[in-house]
């Protein structure tokens, strides 16, 4: 088989372009950049383009599958001669679905919790050894890439997101995996750019929880009142499973789940929204097959998702976390279960705001109150941003009103922003770093040293 990647470095599309050639396909790609970790997980292949453009060129008659990304724009040089030739094209879930045709197929959903519910049930498979493929969002421990796609494997769990499938497709990539069993785990507006109302971003888990086959099961988070709704109406056998946050305590800073036939579960992850992540990753598991004694005894040893609420430095006293929460939605999530876990520490918690949205004046009025939980409060934006974004600039008045907090530390220098960090008192006290950017390319490792050594 041989396949082409129109925009090989991607995120997904790099890990699936690793994962066909493991298959033995025969593998090229073409992108006009190509960022760590992709470019060495490539080159170590041998699967770097030579070099950076689109070459019309190397698509040719005898591909037998091209795949999009997103990277990838409507009018790209490659994708018009594959038109041309008439070629198989594929966006990337396309082609995962034509990959998993004879595979029970498990679809993971929400606007949060959905790459940390999919690494659970990657770990307790595992655990448990079982034999599967997946595709998930991040880096795994254990795990060498973030797609598997294997011949024998009778079942796939997959990461499935709303936004859009292709420059070329609009539809939202978790419907083209058709699931069997579909997990949504929340519904809270994010991506204003793609998505301008309310209306339109729950429409699109509508139509996941409407295109259930048959037989299909559905799994969703009963505490959320959209999904409370979406997962209750009826719809021809296709049956319903709602979940809650797994009943649990706090004892010296770790988090137990308590159960009336195993005792206590110790777990090395914490915050009231993972509880709901477990018993929903606990439903998947039941209806794979597994039984609650085989999940608490994986459950216990999984650590999280690269960069989900990922412990920098700690000692007896103080701790530095940092988390991928970005959405209005998960910074609150976020900020309430560290101060939950350690309710007598002050609690430091800082977020760049880097999406489009977040930065968007007609969206950041979402994030009101969401860091509320937190004694220190901090944002940081980089008017850069706006710049590359095209946005129109934001003053730091404007966005400590959008958060409703007079207190409200907000800097627009990474510099400034890890000085004022460093200056603060950090006996009995913890930091939360929040972004799905890099705060400017601020070393947090460091930071993290620095602040627990203090």
């Amino acid at each position: 088989m041989q396949v082409h990647f129109i925009a090989i470095g991607g995120s997904v599309m790099h890990n699936l372009a690793i994962a066909l050639h493991h298959k033995g396909y025969q593998v090229t790609g073409s992108d006009d950049e190509i960022y760590d970790p992709a470019l060495t997980r490539l080159q170590t292949l041998g699967l770097l383009p030579a070099e950076m453009g689109w070459f019309p060129e190397k698509i040719h008659a005898g591909l037998d599958a091209v795949i999009v990304g997103m990277h990838a724009r409507k009018d790209n040089p490659e994708l018009a001669r594959a038109t041309e030739l008439g070629l198989p094209l594929y966006s990337y879930p396309e082609y995962i679905f034509q990959q998993s045709l004879h595979k029970q197929r498990v679809v993971i959903a929400g606007s949060h919790g959905k790459t940390t519910i999919t690494s659970m049930i990657l770990h307790v498979l595992r655990f448990n050894n079982r034999v599967f493929d997946y595709l998930v969002g991040a880096q795994l421990e254990g795990f060498d890439t973030m797609v598997k796609l294997t011949d024998n494997a009778p079942m796939i769990v997959i990461e499935g997101d709303e936004y859009p499938a292709s420059p070329t497709d609009p539809n939202p990539k978790f419907l083209h995996y058709h699931p069997h069993i579909a997990l949504i785990s929340g519904i809270a507006w994010d991506h204003y750019n793609v998505f301008p109302t309310w209306e339109v971003y729950v429409e699109q888990f509508e139509k996941l929880a409407d295109s259930l086959p048959k037989s299909g099961v559905l799994i969703f988070d009963e505490t959320d009142d959209m999904l409370d709704v979406i997962g209750k109406n009826e719809r021809l056998d296709v049956r319903p499973v709602p979940y809650e946050a797994h009943p649990h305590k706090i004892n010296n800073g770790q988090t137990f789940l308590t159960t009336n036939d195993y005792g206590d579960v110790p777990l090395l992850v914490f915050g009231e929204h993972n509880m709901k992540n477990i018993s929903g990753a606990l439903a998947v598991c039941e209806e794979l097959g597994l039984t609650q004694a085989q999940f608490y005894r994986a459950i216990q040893n999984f650590k999280g998702a690269a960069n989900r609420m990922e412990t920098l430095a700690k000692n007896d006293k103080s701790a530095a976390f940092k988390d991928f929460a970005h959405a209005p939605s998960k910074v609150e999530a976020t900020t309430k279960a560290a101060k939950a876990q350690f309710p007598k520490r002050t609690l430091v918690a800082c977020v760049e705001l880097h999406t489009f949205s977040s930065l968007n004046k007609n969206f950041i009025g979402q994030y009101a109150h969401r860091l509320d939980d937190a004694d220190v409060a901090v944002v940081y934006y980089n008017p850069h941003t706006l710049a590359h974004k095209r946005l129109d600039a934001i003053e730091p008045s404007e966005v400590k009103a959008a958060f409703q907090r007079d207190d409200l530390q907000v800097f627009t220098d990474n510099e400034t922003l890890q000085q004022f960090l460093l200056e603060q008192k950090w006996e009995q006290a913890n930091l939360l770093m929040m972004s799905s950017g890099t705060f400017g390319g601020l070393n947090l490792k460091e930071l993290a040293g620095k602040i627990i050594k203090n």
